[in-house]
């Protein structure tokens, strides 16, 4: 028969949080004493399978391998080694020209094969996250099994330190803490309860009565009831959409697999070209296979095989340089692929913020104060703002009720200026500091020079809020004593100590209070903290410490009437106040801070029984506001306005709440006023298209989960955006392995998260992002320069050794191993060299280069035809000539090294010159790349050994040159040189004209 589980608890869609504990335990069919029976779960085994994530759709090692030899340019390079190993069978030589092409396609395609075969790691991350045993009720007993052997319907338990195994419904909850920010991204530990009864669309950080497999139990326990396991669980559902993102192909990668397109199809023109014009001139096949040969060659030429040894070189060197600033490349495309970025996606909590809760203001009843400091680091200054003498209950007001004459002018002589304050002289502001510091369970310490907090970080920040007017939390704990507490719970939402003192003369050297609430002494006192709107319902009185300095007047009866009042001001709270405080309350909330209210009362006694709280929290005295903020880093504003003046758009994309993320964004720079935030229930209700309408007018998205961060990449690259996305959780990494650029947190970030990324900030810092991209910008305009540098040489070698047959010359100009030694040397050394350039005043002031753009864009294309026609006009000149004077020697075989030599020497020159498109090689500081000067000069003194050292001769086929010769070729390779600098004299009178 089948079961009900079968047919109902399978189904994924099923709303657990929204059950009652007995709807859920009857859909599983188990109990909550006894669990499942043996039985029962063999079959589930069976049905569901062992609790693990599943890998799917991998590419095998060997299949990459095979991948890195449909190259198209290592296709026409293995025909020509086939074709060159025939022909030198045929003239029984050796064929060192097939072995040398055969070695150079093999290391290319080692070197592919090393880049792509990185082993995906990111699942394996995730599954580390899964606990290796857990405790769990089966037939009415206690085991403990491995996290693999979990069912749907098992009852396991928590405690604090465990990692939770499965998904599962709470059944019974003792003061239960759960971090789930790998999940939800939010840092704080969430609150758990048992009860049902949550809305059906609750997001997953707001079901509070379920955990989730691969978050972290920080405090309490729980009996727990499993809902999901393996591929099932959210965790799961995140590998899923990891392993379902496709790898995409990067601006680079595509633009090498059009140049190599282009670079194949021309070739294959020219040697279609040589070999008919060859028949058609002489008439018949008598020279086939020499036009073969002379094909080979020109094949050989065109495939700069040194490019992708460069280009790997080059990312490794920015690579280097980015670590240096504190971002670490993982996959080497993404250094280029940084330079074309057009949208920057940031999360909120530790990027463009400092991860560390730092209070802004405080209100008590009758002041306002600006609080300054940096960090959790005890330093800082209170400044007393003006109150707002409209709407806030005053002193004067309360006294002129009771008859008393008094001219009070709060702060009257100051205007809209601060002043730094005095913590003495405001005894409401030091007990409400005192709340802070008794009223909390962190720790604040020095380590290492660093203040750090062990604890809640909203805690940590009383803590160091308290300490900026020297409250030492470890003096405070000395005199006074918790001897009772009601803890914060999500249905409470607040917590209260109650604190049993010292002696007065004790309590006067640590804080001056002024409130008869303390005279008598009483020995206990109660402190509040918690939600303002909870915490003010519990108040029925508010303190206003108002000391004798601040109530002022020509006759001193403020001193007179504070001392017969006895410094008694403490008052009832009206309707009108309690309205005012909300209104104060909402007014910070909507400046993105994180705002606590606070209270106390004295105690005649200790509270015994269990609901005490209902009791004891009652009637108590408010004492005013805390409004925090996870303050943004001092240096992101100053990077966002220059992503802005790149063209790049800033987007943040938080999964905290719309009020904080607005704040901080207008903060920042990055979104303005009146400007839209999209939060993650409206985003579900957007088809694709409207959410691909939406993206190019919302810089802030709120409240958002993993698919809805991957569908705003999604769309984002759909409107033609090269995205950056940065991110530390587990549910951060389907949209980091989707976005062009994956950007994992170095510190706080998941290793699931690193895995997936393309790049890790080791300092979580925005302004980091930036930096890299300025990065990535200077290797793509090198790259260009190099691409430039090694392409106009390669074409003039194509075209000089087309030309040869074509105007009657005897032989083949070149050998494809002279030609590879070109392509590899000659070309590799400068071409290292040349990406080593500083960057461009202007790099970081201009927009992006469109990500799609031909690789030959902007002039770059011309410029190689161009300079490749020069180079073949001039070596085409020496080689006629070469070629004619030899001839009448007793060697006339010398002009082809003439020729070779006058093709590598000219490369030189031109590596000298493409420094710079408009600046004279004159005016350019030679220190400024001294790598330039030294790869010239070895490649001169190695082409040189090739000449002159007679074992190299030997294998190279060249020949010995005079002086007079070799002075000939020095000085047709300079005109190379001597024509580009022309050309940029040329282009500056033209400009200035």
């Amino acid at each position: 028969m089948k079961s009900e589980l079968s047919d109902s608890a399978s189904n994924t869609a099923i709303p657990w949080h929204a059950l009652e504990i007995e709807q859920t335990l009857r859909l599983q069919e188990s109990n909550l004493d006894n669990g499942l029976t043996f039985q029962q779960v063999s079959e589930r085994l069976q049905q569901y399978g062992t609790n693990e994530l599943r890998e799917f759709g991998s590419r095998k090692p060997l299949s990459i391998l095979i991948d890195q030899f449909t190259n198209i340019m290592l296709v026409m390079l293995m025909a020509v080694a086939v074709v060159s190993a025939i022909l030198d069978l045929r003239a029984a030589q050796f064929p060192k020209d097939a072995i040398a092409i055969s070695v150079i396609v093999i290391l290319n395609g080692l070197l592919g094969f090393v880049q792509e075969s990185r082993a995906e790691k990111a699942l394996a991350a995730l599954k580390r996250l899964s606990s290796p045993k857990v405790r769990v009720v089966r037939d009415g007993r206690i085991f403990e099994v491995e996290a693999l052997e979990l069912v749907p319907g098992d009852v396991i338990f928590l405690e604090a330190g465990m990692q939770v195994a499965a998904d599962g419904r709470l059944l019974e909850v003792q003061n239960l803490q759960v971090r789930e920010a790998a999940l939800t991204g939010e840092a704080e530990a969430v609150h758990k309860r048992s009860a049902g009864n949550l809305p059906e669309n609750a997001s997953l950080g707001d079901r509070i009565n379920m955990v989730f497999q691969g978050t972290e139990v920080v405090q309490g326990r729980a009996k727990v009831l499993v809902t999901a396991t393996g591929m099932q669980t959210e965790l799961g559902k995140i590998a899923a959409l990891l392993q379902s993102v496709e790898a995409e192909t990067t601006p680079l990668q595509q633009r090498m697999s059009q140049l190599a397109n282009v670079l194949v199809t021309g070739s294959l023109g020219l040697v279609a070209l040589v070999i008919i014009g060859g028949i058609l001139r002489t008439g018949s096949f008598k020279y086939f296979e020499q036009l073969l040969e002379v094909s080979l060659s020109m094949a050989v030429a065109v495939v700069p095989e040194g490019l992708p040894a460069v280009i790997t070189v080059t990312l490794a060197i920015g690579t280097q340089r980015m670590v240096r600033r504190q971002a670490l490349i993982r996959k080497l495309p993404a250094v280029e692929t940084l330079g074309s970025v057009t949208t920057i996606c940031s999360d909120k909590t530790g990027t463009l913020t400092q991860n560390k809760m730092v209070v802004q203001w405080v209100r008590t009843p009758s002041r306002i104060f600006k609080v300054t400091g940096n960090g959790y680091a005890p330093i800082g200054t209170f400044e007393l703002h003006p109150p707002d003498k409209d709407k806030s209950d005053s002193i004067l007001s309360t006294l002129n009720k009771n008859s008393y004459a008094l001219q009070y002018t709060v702060e009257s002589n100051i205007k809209e200026a601060v002043t730094a304050i005095n913590s003495n002289d405001y005894p409401e502001l030091e007990l409400l500091l005192l709340t802070c510091v008794l009223c909390n369970d962190a720790v604040l310490q020095q380590k290492h020079n660093e203040w750090e907090i062990l604890g809640d970080p909203t805690e940590g920040a009383l803590l160091s809020l308290a300490g900026k007017v020297g409250m030492k939390q470890t003096s405070l704990l000395n005199q006074f004593y918790r001897v009772a507490e009601f803890p914060f719970s999500s249905e409470r939402k607040r917590m209260s100590v109650i604190c049993q003192r010292q002696d007065r003369n004790e309590l006067t050297q640590i804080f001056s209070l002024r409130s008869s609430h303390l005279t008598p002494h009483p020995q206990l006192l109660i402190f509040t903290k918690g939600s303002p709107e909870l915490v003010l319902e519990l108040c029925t009185t508010y303190y206003v410490g108002t000391s004798t300095s601040q109530i002022l007047d020509d006759d001193g009866v403020g001193d007179r009437f504070a001392a017969a009042l006895h410094t008694e001001l403490s008052f009832a709270l009206s309707a009108e106040k309690r309205a005012y405080i909300l209104e104060q309350n909402n007014q910070m909330a909507r400046q993105g801070l994180r705002v606590l209210g606070f209270a106390y009362k004295p105690l005649d006694a200790i509270p015994t029984d269990e609901r005490s709280e209902d009791t004891t929290e009652r009637e108590l005295v408010w004492l005013g506001l805390v409004g925090m903020l996870d303050a943004p880093r001092p240096e992101v504003r100053e990077a966002v306005a220059q992503c802005q003046q790149a063209g790049i758009r800033p987007i943040m994309i938080t999964g905290d709440h719309q009020l904080t993320a607005q704040a901080i964004a207008y903060n920042l720079g990055i979104a303005k006023e009146g400007d839209f935030v999209l939060n993650g229930q409206d985003l579900e209700r957007l088809s694709t298209a409207e959410l691909e309408q939406q993206v190019n007018q919302v810089n802030v998205y709120a409240r958002v989960s993993p698919e809805h961060k991957l569908r705003i990449v999604q769309a984002l690259k759909n409107q033609g955006k090269l995205v950056a996305m940065t991110g530390d959780g587990v549910n951060d990494a389907p949209a980091l392995k989707q976005a062009d650029i994956g950007i994992a947190m170095g510190i706080t970030g998941t290793d699931v998260s690193k895995e997936a990324s393309d790049m890790v900030l080791l300092d979580d810092n925005f302004a980091t992002i930036v930096h890299a991209v300025e990065e990535g910008r200077v290797v793509y305009d090198n790259i260009r320069r190099f691409i430039k540098y090694i392409l106009g040489s390669n074409i003039g070698e194509v075209l000089t050794v087309a030309a040869a047959p074509l105007i009657g010359l005897g032989g083949v100009p070149l050998s494809p191993l002279q030609i590879l030694w070109m392509n590899l040397v000659t070309d590799g050394l400068p071409a290292l060299a040349l990406a080593m350039e500083p960057p461009e005043p202007d790099v970081m002031r201009r927009p992006p280069y469109n990500p799609h753009e031909s690789i030959f864009a902007r002039g770059l294309g011309f410029y190689i035809i161009r300079i490749g026609i020069i180079f073949a006009t001039i070596a085409i000149a020496l080689m006629v000539w070469a070629y004619n004077y030899t001839q009448q020697s007793g060697d006339p075989e010398r002009w082809k090294t003439m020729v070779f030599t006058t093709l590598c020497l000219a490369q030189m020159g031109h590596a000298l010159a493409i420094r710079s498109n408009t600046q004279l090689t004159l005016q350019l500081n030679p220190f400024s790349n001294p790598y330039v000067l030294a790869a010239v000069s070895l490649t001169t003194v190695l082409q040189l050994m090739l000449i002159y050292v007679a074992p190299l001769q030997d294998f190279f086929n060249t020949h010995w040159l005079s002086f007079p010769e070799l002075a000939i070729c020095i000085g047709f390779s300079a005109l190379v040189f001597v024509w580009i600098e022309l050309e940029k004299l040329f282009l500056k009178y033209f400009l200035t004209r």
